[in-house]
């Protein structure tokens, strides 16, 4: 099923196009956007301008069509701030449904809010968390709390940043009286929102929308930071952003336009935007805030395929989001999940028995778990290569949950798994720090051992013994009775593990005695 869910925004108007997968799962295929500026002006005159109405007209006429020649099976549609305040903003709903025969909804804050809450969830990695979500618009600021499965507050506050626009006569630089004055309004709004949230509490700030997005951009970047291949999941520092709304209010408009990661567009508010955004983080108390790069839209997709498809089939549902993507992609690419868990349940067993020699925690755990989730996949493209494809493939779809420190080092340990060893002679391994390389090395060491202890795709190991001396490693495996063809394939396997332990490790099958006090321990535990 072919999804399109068109977000008739005050500042912006996007489309997404999906393919749906299951009932929490789907793929953007094409996204569209254009910033028609429905509300610019809307604040002070209560009417959408003429040239608004027309550009809004067109773009969604051309959405339409470009969803049908993609052969979307349902358009859904929802209009915002701007479409709800204005006098003339029924008669622009009328006319794109004259005209595209859609019939959009006009959706309250609150409803605007839950929407946000759905595709947060679906990119973010909550985890036990509850978090703060907040979606700055351009006439409206969503503020919603909720964790994996339940919200537990959604208000919308009248601050976005063409709003804040037509509180000034001109798009130039905003003196201290004027940034004083601009300040005390939002902290007056927003007042009561924050004595309904501070009681409630929350772990985490996250951010949606364009402005926060590029807002957070531009402040890393401009904080010395490198760009990034996906906003989504990472973290920017509150005095970065104030330092960079500073100096955007101190620029005129075109000089706006040529910081780094600010639009043209964008430029007109941005450093209102900023302004906004501060004050929001301060009354939160807050030192950073955690971008997620979905928002509306994606959330208007998750609810319909919730409401509207029980044919869908979903695959065993996972225990939280990371997992979802990368059953996901494992799904999507006809690699086996079940074999795959298996191998990096083997290689988590090898991790933590060997820990007292890597020393390497809980991030790197994961690292090394999701690669052996997803170290096959590329064998959808072909066998041969499948290692490389492997890489190639996660770097193209940058599952959601994920950052990009994470991806990368996902990619690279797929793409050691198995055949050549990681060496400095390939450029894009020499490209790692020091530390990353030692990692990589350590990792893809003991992927290969668990991958090989799968060889006949039959989980015939069940349990492994690490015994640590001084000289070397002996890895003991207990499964099924005859596990010959594993033990070799392993110990064919074992040379970059043992060189970066600098100990010689030895793969044998678990003797009598030691599976006997194994048992024994198990028991014991149970």
């Amino acid at each position: 099923m072919k999804l399109a869910a068109i977000d008739i925004g005050t500042n912006s108007i996007h489309m997404i196009i999906a393919e749906a997968i299951s009932k929490s799962n789907f793929e953007i295929i094409e996204r569209e956007k254009e910033m028609a500026k429905l509300g610019a002006g809307v604040f002070a005159s209560n009417y959408i301008s003429d040239s608004a109405f027309q550009v809004g007209l067109e773009t969604i006429d051309r959405y339409v069509q470009l969803a049908d020649r993609l052969g979307v099976d349902e358009i859904i549609t929802a209009a915002t701030s701007a479409i709800r305040e204005a006098h003339n903003g029924e008669n622009f709903l009328n006319e794109v449904a004259a005209q595209t025969g859609l019939c959009p909804r006009i959706i309250s804050g609150q409803e605007e809010a839950r929407l946000i809450l759905l595709a947060v969830r679906n990119s973010i990695a909550l985890e036990e968390d509850k978090a703060l979500v907040l979606d700055i618009g351009g006439g409206s600021t969503e503020a919603v709390i909720g964790d994996r499965s339940q919200i537990f507050f959604r208000d919308s506050m009248p601050l976005g940043v063409l709003r804040l626009l037509d509180m000034f006569e001109d798009k130039g630089a905003v003196g201290i009286e004027g940034r004083g004055v601009l300040e005390a309004h939002i902290r007056f709004i927003a007042q009561q929102i924050f004595e309904q949230i501070h009681p409630i509490g929350f772990d985490r700030l996250i951010g949606t929308s364009g402005t926060i997005r590029t807002m957070g951009e531009a402040a890393h970047i401009a904080a010395g930071g490198e760009s990034w291949q996906s906003v989504n999941a990472e973290v920017v520092q509150l005095k970065d952003i104030s330092t960079l709304t500073q100096k955007l209010l101190e620029m005129k408009l075109e000089e706006r336009a040529n910081v780094d990661e600010v639009s043209d567009k964008r430029a007109d508010a941005i450093h209102l935007g900023g302004v906004l955004l501060v004050q929001l983080m301060e009354m939160a108390g807050v030192p950073e805030i955690t971008l997620c790069d979905a928002s509306l839209r994606e959330g208007m997709i998750l609810d319909y395929l919730k409401r509207h498809s029980p044919e869908l089939a979903d695959f065993p549902e996972p225990k939280n989001l990371r997992y979802r993507k990368a059953a996901y992609l494992a799904y999507k690419y006809e690699s086996d999940w079940k074999e795959n868990c298996h191998v990096a349940n083997l290689a988590i067993q090898i991790f933590d028995q060997t820990q007292k020699l890597h020393e390497y925690g809980d991030f790197e755990r994961e690292i090394l778990e999701f690669a052996a989730l997803l170290h096959d996949i590329g064998q959808f493209i072909s066998f041969r290569k499948h290692h490389k494809n492997s890489r190639h493939i996660i770097k193209r779809t940058d599952p959601r949950g994920f950052t990009d420190e994470e991806i990368l080092l996902i990619r690279q340990l797929v793409r050691y798994h198995c055949k050549a060893k990681p060496t400095k002679k390939h450029k894009k391994f020499k490209k790692l720090s020091k530390q990353d390389r030692r990692l990589i090395k350590m990792l893809s060491g003991i992927l290969r051992i668990a991958v090989a202890l799968n060889k006949t795709k039959n989980r015939r190991v069940k349990s492994i013994a690490c015994q640590i001396s001084e000289e070397k490693l002996e890895i003991s495996v207990s499964g099924a009775d005859n596990l010959e063809v594993e033990i070799w394939a392993a110990r064919r396997s074992r040379q970059v593990f043992a060189e970066v332990l600098k100990r010689q490790v030895k793969i044998h099958k678990m003797l009598a005695s030691e599976l006997k006090t194994e048992l024994e321990l198990e028991q014991f535990s149970i």
